[in-house]
C-alpha cells in the first residue's frame, strides 16, 4: 500500500456524515496520513484516534485556503469533501478557491459519499498511482 496524504473538509450539516462514512472504510483509511480543517479535523480524532490528522484552522478561519495551499505545494494526494449544497457558506470563494486547487493541481475529489466510496474502492488508491501533473509552462511563459 502507498500511503496517500488526504484532506478532509465537511460543512458543518454533513461531518456526522463524513465520520460515519470514515468509520465504514476505516480498513482502507487506516494508515494514511490526514490533514483536515479544524473542527472537522478534531471531530476525526475524536472519533477515530488512531488516524493520523493533523488539524489545520476552521474553514471560515482560513482552513480551506491552508489545504488549498498544500495541494498547491504537492503535498496533497487526495481531496475528501462533504459539501451541504443545501447551506449558503460565508466562506464560499474559499470553498471554490479549494475545489479549483483540487481541479488544477489534477488531484482526485470526492464531494459527496457515493463518489468518496468510489475513490477508496478502486485498486489506485492502494496503488502507486499518481496522477498526470498539470503542465503550466504556456501560462509561466506568456508574454503580459
Amino acid at each position: 500500500m502507498t500511503r496517500k496524504r488526504i484532506a478532509l473538509v465537511a460543512h458543518d450539516a454533513r461531518k456526522a456524515d463524513l465520520i460515519a462514512w470514515i468509520g465504514v472504510n476505516i480498513q482502507a483509511l487506516d494508515g494514511h496520513a490526514f490533514w483536515a480543517t479544524g473542527t472537522t479535523g478534531q471531530k476525526v480524532r475524536d472519533a477515530q484516534p488512531g488516524l493520523d490528522v493533523t488539524p489545520l484552522k476552521s474553514g471560515p478561519l482560513g482552513g480551506d485556503q491552508q489545504i488549498g495551499a498544500l495541494i498547491a505545494e504537492g503535498r496533497i494526494d487526495l481531496l475528501i469533501f462533504f459539501v451541504d449544497p443545501m447551506t449558503a457558506q460565508p466562506h464560499d470563494v474559499d470553498v471554490k478557491a479549494l475545489t479549483r486547487l483540487a481541479t488544477l493541481y489534477n488531484i482526485p475529489m470526492a464531494c459527496n459519499e457515493a463518489t468518496a466510496d468510489m475513490i477508496v474502492s478502486s485498486p489506485l488508491f492502494s496503488s502507486g498511482y499518481i496522477p498526470r501533473a498539470a503542465n503550466f509552462l504556456d501560462y509561466e511563459t506568456r508574454k503580459v
